[in-house]
């Protein structure tokens, strides 16, 4: 009886532990299109996020370029990228620390750009 009981207790405890994770590995994005004409600068200030793919779902969308407000003030643009085995979004990145993209907001104006950090 202890020697079930001791099992019973080691097979409950390991599974209290236990990790458990799925991921969908979907490859490297194709090659980044090339894009022969950039549209003039909205006006000062605005910096250009060049396209690139995202990951969406099992495949990748590709996002145009476009012109944007960093994040806030002394922001810089980290590109997105794959390392061959892992995708890494793109994100404004500074003193402020990280903002990635908000791929949802796409449609507004300043897409990226938040206005409390001016």
């Amino acid at each position: 009886m202890k020697n079930k009981l001791m099992a019973l207790i080691l097979l409950t405890g390991g599974t209290l532990f236990a990790q458990f994770s799925v991921g969908v590995r979907i490859g490297a994005p194709p090659p980044v299109r090339v894009v022969r004409v950039q549209p003039r600068s909205p006006g000062s200030g605005y910096v250009w996020v060049g396209g690139y793919w995202y990951p969406a779902g099992s495949r990748y969308k590709w996002h145009d370029g476009y012109w944007t407000r960093p994040a806030y003030a002394g922001a810089r643009w980290v590109e997105p990228h794959h390392d061959g085995h892992q995708y890494f979004a793109g994100y404004w990145d500074g003193d402020h620390g990280q903002i990635g993209h908000d791929h949802h907001s796409d449609r507004g104006h300043d897409r990226d750009f938040r206005h409390d950090h001016q």
